[in-house]
């Protein structure tokens, strides 16, 4: 079933100049395969590139079930020198947390799922 990222998994951010960094973590064990194989460096780009970004890094944090990406030129230059109103940290991880993902029905009952979208 296609179900959005936030369902299974949670977001934290930070910004420094035009660079941002988005962690992700699974909120179960069992997702965290779901994490591995469905949230890659080309899907995380492909997300952010009409906002200019250039290149995303994923390194994995296996211990905790996390994703971390560091996203670069996605900022206009930083918060102190963009136009853009809060264009900045958290609201882009919700924009990375609405990403499509398969999740096996095995796993939904396991899920928050609020819904599953339709092809």
């Amino acid at each position: 079933m296609k179900i959005l990222l936030h369902d299974i998994a949670h977001a934290r951010s930070g910004d420094k100049g035009n660079r941002l960094n988005i962690g992700v973590f699974a909120y179960r064990a069992e997702h965290w395969p779901i994490l591995l194989e469905q949230v890659t460096e080309e899907r995380v780009l492909a997300i952010y590139r009409h906002r200019g970004a250039t290149r995303v890094v994923r390194h994995v944090l296996e211990n905790i079930h996390a994703l971390n990406f560091v996203i670069d030129d996605l900022l206009e230059g930083g918060v102190n020198s963009s136009l853009n109103v809060d264009g900045h940290g958290k609201t882009n991880s919700y924009r990375l947390l609405g990403l499509e993902v398969d999740l096996p029905e095995s796993l939904a009952a396991s899920a928050n799922v609020r819904r599953e979208i339709r092809p």
